[in-house]
Order: structure tokens, then sequence, then C-alpha cells
């Protein structure tokens, strides 16, 4: 089984994303293995690395890919580089059957 690129932490799931900027439309490519062994899940958003953007466009698409308010979606670390870690407040459980459901190929 393929490590799963998100983790169960105090008050929600840390959920550990790549994204890239100006991807053409904002969807969601699917779970992935990096090199160095770090699991992620691949996104693209069409928003440019500018002033923040992309960073929200991300927050948007993972809010809407687990069906919850885009307020319970925070950038955790990781502002200015492509691997990001987002924090999303609620019910763990209940995320991480979401992510689960939504990255299932």
């Amino acid at each position: 089984m393929a490590p799963r690129p998100w983790r169960e932490a105090p008050g929600g799931v840390l959920l550990t994303v790549r994204v890239t900027p100006k991807g053409g439309r904002d969807a969601v490519d699917g779970p992935d293995v990096l090199a160095n062994g770090r699991a992620v899940l691949r996104i693209r958003v069409r928003s440019a690395p500018e002033g923040g953007a992309a960073n929200e466009a991300a927050r948007r698409l993972i809010a809407g890919m687990v069906g919850r308010p885009v307020s319970a979606v925070r950038l955790e670390a990781g502002a200015t580089a492509r691997i990001k870690t987002l924090a999303i407040a609620g019910d763990a459980a209940a995320t991480a059957a979401a992510l689960g459901r939504a990255t299932a190929a």
C-alpha cells in the first residue's frame, strides 16, 4: 500500500500537496510519491504564483474536494514552495475518509 499524503493531527488533518501553478485548470491529479519517498497529492491550479493567488486557489480546491468551507483549510507550511502542507480543520476521520474517496483511482 502506497503512503498517504495526509495524516491525522489535533483538530483535523494535515495534507501535503504539490501544487502546479498556471496548470490550465483547477484539478486534482492524484497521489504520488516523490523521489525522496515523501507522499504528496498532486494538484494544479489556473492561478499564477503571485500575491498568494495559487495558495488561495489550492485552499479552495481542497476545501471543495473534502466538502469543507474554505475557512477550514489553512496553509500550514510552504507559502512560496511547490510542496505545501495544508491543515484541514474538522473531524479527522471524516476528512481522511473524504480524501480517500477523492483520491481513489
